[in-house]
């Protein structure tokens, strides 16, 4: 009887710290003792862990064992400790050679007849343990594809426990498992579908270009839904760190973005109106998740029927919106999700649907109205770039026999108008109009002297913010990358003003 060592990692948001799993097998009393902050699944793992060992043709000692994770301060959690924890019991009772695993990871949740079952957050856990100098990982053959997204580490994968004892004695060698192919995927939506509509569709090409938020209002059945799911068409395709990162947050999430085939497709999410602040932003108490928000990082969160959120769940986007992430602090610590994305909200313009000004049968009152819209809160408008009209298409659009432009010329518009973007920011650490600085734009990109007095002008009217004035500057220059206009001017402004406000044209 000795004590043995293995080694596992403990997930904090997309963080990971190495644990040291030692365990000694001595003399005494049969018994099982975990040391080291546990959490209720981690506490869990004694018996699947003994009838595992069983079951896969090995003995469980018939003494006291004792296991500590460290660091000891740091809590731990979930099922993923199951593999390591009876590699290092094994190992402690001579039953496996006892060998230098400095270097090797073990991840995987072990059923009773001693399979290795999969776990979330593979991905970022390799991440941070190829960080922390880790050579080698073994996880379950369901997490492969995923783990195998980590270059600067080994990963085998294996199915059993009995599996990965032969791995590790060297009486097998790795098996070859075929590694997902992330093809270019053509998608079911279209622009081409929507009839009509084109000031709609140039204001969500503007979004796309410069990554801005907006919100579409229009009555019921107008096609502010089906505009707002085909943005993902017309924004580019995820490069390999982007779609690392995203694959990252929703492994954690265990939403299993990897098993679908559009792999650097943008993620599109919608969570439904009577979603939760946590749902929203993240939480948990004693695991910290990712909420919508995060899960739409490097692509579009759609909230249908904004004005019907419960209060305060909007306004929580308020900070990621700003930051481009979402820092949640609960008792067992704080976590930093990255939260990029492009928000798009869509609204009635009243309770009942049918106010357009044009009377059209609305029955509400100007009350109800205002406390409708008013729901949508000021400082959230505040960081709205666009504000569209979605009315319904005429009948002659709805008619229309000619071939729609398609959402790969809208993105093509799209790629081009960011690659001059992002040769204008080369070395500045951004790419996009939207997340230009605002001292930069005060100083190196601003608009040309008539735009600008313009700008003054408004300003000193108090009829924008400060807030207001640089959306309305970031939104001229996205309009005139897709222009090919050089400086923003005059009529760059006018154009933003018009689609972020129902404000007058600028003289």
């Amino acid at each position: 009887m000795s004590v043995a060592t293995t080694q596992g990692i403990s997930l904090t948001g997309l963080e990971g710290e190495i644990v040291q799993i030692e365990v000694d097998v001595s003399k005494g009393l049969p018994g099982y003792q975990l040391l080291g902050l546990p959490d209720a699944a981690l506490n869990e793992s004694r018996d699947r862990i003994r009838s595992a060992i069983n079951n896969s043709g090995k003995k469980w000692p018939q003494t006291k064992v004792t296991v500590s994770l460290s660091p000891a301060w740091l809590p731990k959690s979930g099922s993923g400790f199951d593999l390591p924890i009876s590699i290092a019991i094994l190992s402690a009772t001579d039953q496996v050679a006892q060998k230098n695993f400095d270097k090797t990871i073990l991840i995987g949740e072990l059923s009773l007849e001693g399979a290795l079952r999969p776990v979330r957050g593979v991905l970022p856990m390799l991440i941070s343990a190829a960080k922390h100098g880790m050579k080698r990982a073994i996880v379950p053959e369901q997490n492969f594809h995923e783990a195998n997204l980590v270059s600067d580490i080994s990963v085998t994968a294996a199915s059993s426990l009995i599996e990965v004892l032969a791995l590790l004695t060297g009486i097998s060698h790795p098996r070859d498992i075929p590694l997902l192919t992330h093809e270019e995927v053509v998608t079911e939506l279209d622009f081409s579908e929507v009839a009509g509509q084109e000031d709609a569709k140039f204001g969500l090409e503007i979004a796309a270009t410069g990554g801005h938020h907006l919100l579409m209002m229009g009555p019921p059945g107008t096609g502010k839904t089906m505009l707002a799911e085909r943005i993902p068409t017309i924004l580019p395709r995820l490069d390999d760190l982007q779609a690392r990162e995203v694959a990252a947050i929703h492994s954690i999430a265990g939403t299993q973005r990897l098993q679908q085939s559009h792999f650097k497709t943008p993620p599109f999410v919608a969570p439904h109106h009577t979603t939760t602040t946590v749902g929203m932003v993240g939480g948990g108490t004693k695991q910290i998740r990712p909420g919508a928000c995060s899960l739409a990082h490097n692509g579009v969160l759609f909230i249908d029927e904004a004005p019907e959120c419960a209060t305060g769940i909007l306004d929580a986007l308020r900070q990621p919106l700003e930051s481009g992430s979402i820092e949640i602090t609960r008792a067992v610590g704080s976590t930093r999700f990255p939260a990029r994305f492009i928000l798009a909200l869509a609204a009635n313009p009243c309770p009942c649907g049918r106010f357009t000004g044009k009377g059209r049968g609305c029955q509400c009152s100007s009350i109800q109205v205002r406390r409708y819209l008013n729901r949508l809160s000021g400082p959230l408008l505040d960081r709205i770039d666009l504000r569209l009209t979605v009315e319904n298409p005429t009948r002659a659009a709805l008619a229309q026999s000619e071939p729609r432009e398609a959402s790969a010329a809208m993105r093509a518009r799209v790629i081009k108008a960011r690659q001059v973007a992002a040769e204008r920011f080369t070395g500045l650490g951004f790419t996009l109009n939207s997340q230009i600085p605002s001292d930069q734009l005060r100083s190196q990109f601003r608009a040309d002297s008539k735009a600008m007095s313009a700008l003054h002008t408004l300003m000193d009217k108090e009829e924008i913010t400060a807030r207001g004035f640089h959306k309305l500057l970031r939104l001229s220059w996205t309009i005139a990358d897709l222009k090919g206009v050089t400086v923003p001017t005059i009529n760059e402004l006018e154009a933003a003003l018009n689609l972020r406000s129902n404000a007058e044209r600028v003289a």
